[in-house]
Parts: C-alpha cells; structure tokens; sequence
C-alpha cells in the first residue's frame, strides 16, 4: 500500500464544498478512481485543518497514473485551489 497524505486549510464559507470535492465520494477520489491500482480517499478533519490520504496499491500504480494524466492532474487542482486557503504535502509512505 502506497499513500500520498495532504494537508489543507479551506476557505472560510467554502468548508462544505470543499469537503465534498475532497472526500471519498469527490471530485478527486472519482478522478483517481480511473487509475488502475487506486484504492481509496479518506479526508480527516481538525480543528482548523483538513488531512486527505490518498492509498494506491503501489507507487508505480500512482506514478504511472499521473505521468498519463498530468494535464488532467494539473487542470482539476487549479480549478480546486479555489477552495483552499493553503495546501501542504505532509508526505508519501508505503506499508511495511
């Protein structure tokens, strides 16, 4: 299992819309769920954040789907950034 784990702060008045984009169900989770080897989103909220953990099968699965989507990738995050005050990559991990 390969997961890539995001940090982010939404837009005040935008928090619905946000999670809904970013949630198991949303645009992205439904994005991802063309690539073969996806597993999975999960969004976490916090008290003043929100943590999504993306899990793949593998990092060649998740590589091999951004290299063929990257134009896809790039278009829907800038659409995205409208609902996000800031956005942190936490990390990448892989079970052991």
């Amino acid at each position: 299992m390969y997961v890539i784990v995001w940090q982010f702060v939404a837009k005040r008045g935008c928090e619905a819309e946000f999670e809904e984009a970013y949630g198991p169900r949303g645009r992205w989770a439904r994005f991802f769920g063309a690539g073969d080897g996806y597993v999975g989103t999960e969004l976490w909220r916090g008290s003043a954040s929100w943590m999504t953990v993306d899990r793949w099968r593998s990092e060649g699965d998740y590589q091999r789907f951004r290299r063929e989507r990257i134009d896809d990738y790039d278009a829907l995050d800038r659409e995205m950034e409208r609902l996000t005050d800031r956005e942190t990559q936490v990390g990448t991990f892989t079970a052991v």
